[in-house]
């Protein structure tokens, strides 16, 4: 579904819908630890993930998919972890090098400490990602992504490089046969699910 066949306001009420129903399930997930390491294990396994030098993680917060529990592995495996946190109506990036500098942040998520985010070197432009694991409440296998409406990730993808590979972490309950997409809506090149991996596009685009 596409702003070209149907209005602006029909868009916006079928993404509510949508996002209400992502919610219910993502919800009621039966095992979300289970589901979330299989998901990172699929991720870890992926040659774009070896390849990619900077690796930005979002931290799970409520029913999202997990992260958390795979940031050891990844600052032990050689990359350069780099993490969101909030500044304002957009997010700074933060270069991770220990779970001990997070601390509980604004919306109850996990971020840097306070008093670490002014240090120059843990500051990362969004041109030196690689690679961006994106949270979302809703996708479908083509890439679409509905988040939460606050317009963070939007944002930030949309200053990334276009080489810039997008991945999507998600239940399969999340998955929907089609997500509306505006004109300046992001998608994703990878969907990786507790089941499958659905490649929307090797590369970015």
């Amino acid at each position: 579904m596409t702003a070209s066949s149907t209005s602006p306001d029909d868009l916006e009420r079928t993404k509510q819908q949508i996002r209400a129903a992502a919610h219910s399930a993502r919800d009621t997930e039966p095992d979300k630890d289970l589901a979330s390491r299989a998901i990172t294990d699929r991720l870890f396994t992926l040659p774009q993930y070896a390849a990619a030098e900077y690796v930005l993680w979002y931290i799970d917060v409520r029913s999202e998919t997990r992260t958390r529990h795979a940031l050891p592995e990844a600052l032990e495996g050689g990359k350069n972890v780099v993490v969101p946190y909030c500044i304002g109506e957009e997010l700074g990036l933060f270069h991770l090098e220990s779970v001990d500098e997070l601390a509980t942040g604004r919306f109850g998520i996990l971020e840097p400490k306070e008093s670490l985010r002014p240090l120059k070197e843990k500051r990362v432009p969004i041109d030196r990602i690689d690679l961006i694991l994106v949270p979302g409440v809703a996708f479908d296998r083509q890439g679409g992504r509905i988040g939460h409406g606050k317009g963070y990730y939007d944002k930030l993808l949309a200053g990334a490089r276009t080489d810039t590979l997008r991945v999507a972490l998600a239940y399969e309950c999340q998955l929907f046969d089609e997500i509306p997409m505006m004109p300046h809506d992001v998608a994703m090149n990878l969907v990786i699910t507790e089941t499958a991996v659905y490649r929307v596009s090797e590369t970015a685009a």
